[in-house]
């Protein structure tokens, strides 16, 4: 069982191993990106990643110890004139792997490992691609709902124009005064054929 055993092998010995991790991890600072299989790729990554975060502070000490690592002097130099300066606001992160399929022969599963900063096609794709609004689609009962909602809302606006109307009429009738009806003749008095200061005569059988 492998219990507890992280590191692979890579079927080589200690001192072939990190022979071997140095000389790629040199060749990924040269070159920016090399092609190799996936499980050298993993080991890779766990070695050349403290490697990169170490040149972030340019001193002596730090070249002195990529030096220890990489075993190459124009390596060590790259790393801390050009890869440093792109990777400094980065936290972690600074290779990708791309899987590019099986190796004729042994069918072993094939890889390009390259630094993140470093491949301008991503980088200008990821720049001029805009940010697309997301739009969530509405299910079938919200769509029904939203019928219903139209629908009562359009009954509740014809209700109110209805109120208003109502409002103006009964403010028109209050502000008009009450027309009287037009009377263009004089009150009649009561015609007596009798003048006026002679007695009445009483009526004899």
């Amino acid at each position: 069982m492998r219990h507890q055993r992280v590191i692979n092998h890579l079927g080589r010995k200690s001192s072939h191993r990190k022979a071997m991790l140095s000389n790629m991890a040199a060749s990924l600072i040269l070159h920016k990106r090399i092609t190799t299989t996936v499980a050298k790729a993993k080991a890779l990554k766990t070695f050349v990643e403290p490697v990169i975060t170490k040149s972030k502070e340019d001193s002596t000490h730090s070249r002195r110890v990529a030096f220890s690592y990489l075993q190459d002097k124009t390596a060590v130099s790259e790393l801390f004139r050009e890869v440093s300066p792109k990777i400094g606001e980065r936290p972690g992160g600074y290779t990708r792997i791309l899987k590019t399929g099986n190796r004729i022969g042994d069918n072993a599963e094939m890889c390009i490992l390259e630094l993140v900063d470093f491949n301008e096609n991503m980088l200008a794709g990821a720049e001029a691609k805009p940010k697309a609004a997301r739009r969530r689609r509405a299910s079938k009962k919200k769509e029904g709902g939203d019928e219903v909602k139209a629908i009562r809302g359009k009954r509740t606006a014809s209700s109110a124009k209805q109120a208003e109307k109502a409002e103006a009429k009964e403010v028109k009738g209050t502000t008009e005064a009450p027309k009287l009806p037009e009377t263009s003749e004089t009150p009649e008095t009561p015609e007596t054929s009798e003048t006026p200061g002679t007695p009445e005569k009483p009526e004899t059988e």
